[in-house]
């Protein structure tokens, strides 16, 4: 396979995987920010009223409130993660039959993947907007070791939870190179949001 064929392959896996859930993850962001956080406001008016008057506070705080644009961004991402690793996996009665995993474009079988690429580009968000939505309310300065070693641990300790549910519900396969992939992902978005938070305060 020469390389143009090899790039074209792997963009249009890469796309697909990320296009499947995108308009899942979307939706449900919008009603969790929805019902969760604003809708409640709206007690004593009737429910069609209230419906309204939920939708115009909705986009009213997405257009003029940045901690509101934030969480929603965290959320979806969220999502995005949730169906990919979990909502929508097959039921596998042997998810250690492979703890290995896949560590690079192709599996044991032959067939072509780019599982490495997901899973690091799941996470690359999953980091920066936790940190930018937790920014909102620090002002504190921004070291870069802390930046990093918080990015390490929590990238880490929240692909290994999701490797236990799959491991403990039988969802797809628990796989030592999702979790090296996953952790290098928060690694990249940890250091994407200290760069980026250096040239905003400048």
């Amino acid at each position: 396979m020469n390389m143009y064929a090899f790039l074209r392959k792997s963009i249009a896996h890469f796309l697909n995987a990320l296009y499947q859930p995108f308009l899942f993850a979307l939706v449900l962001s919008v009603f969790v920010m929805f019902f969760v956080m604003y809708l409640g406001k709206y007690k004593n008016v009737d429910v069609k009223k209230r419906i309204l008057n939920g939708f115009k506070l909705w986009m009213n705080n997405f257009k003029k409130s940045k901690k509101f644009r934030r969480i929603f961004y965290f959320v979806f991402i969220v999502v995005m993660i949730l169906f990919k690793t979990l909502l929508v996996r097959n039921v596998n009665f042997n998810p250690t039959g492979n703890v290995v995993g896949v560590w690079g474009f192709y599996r044991h079988d032959g067939t072509f993947t780019t599982e490495i690429v997901e899973n690091i580009v799941l996470f690359i968000p999953f980091i920066f907007f936790l940190f930018f939505m937790l920014e909102v309310t620090s002002k504190k300065t921004t070291k870069f070791l802390a930046v990093m070693g918080k990015s390490i641990l929590i990238s880490f300790l929240s692909s290994l939870t999701i490797e236990m549910l799959q491991l403990f519900l039988h969802l797809g396969t628990w796989q030592l190179s999702d979790l090296a992939f996953n952790t290098l992902g928060g690694v990249i978005g940890g250091l994407i949001y200290w760069v980026s938070a250096k040239i905003r305060r400048k």
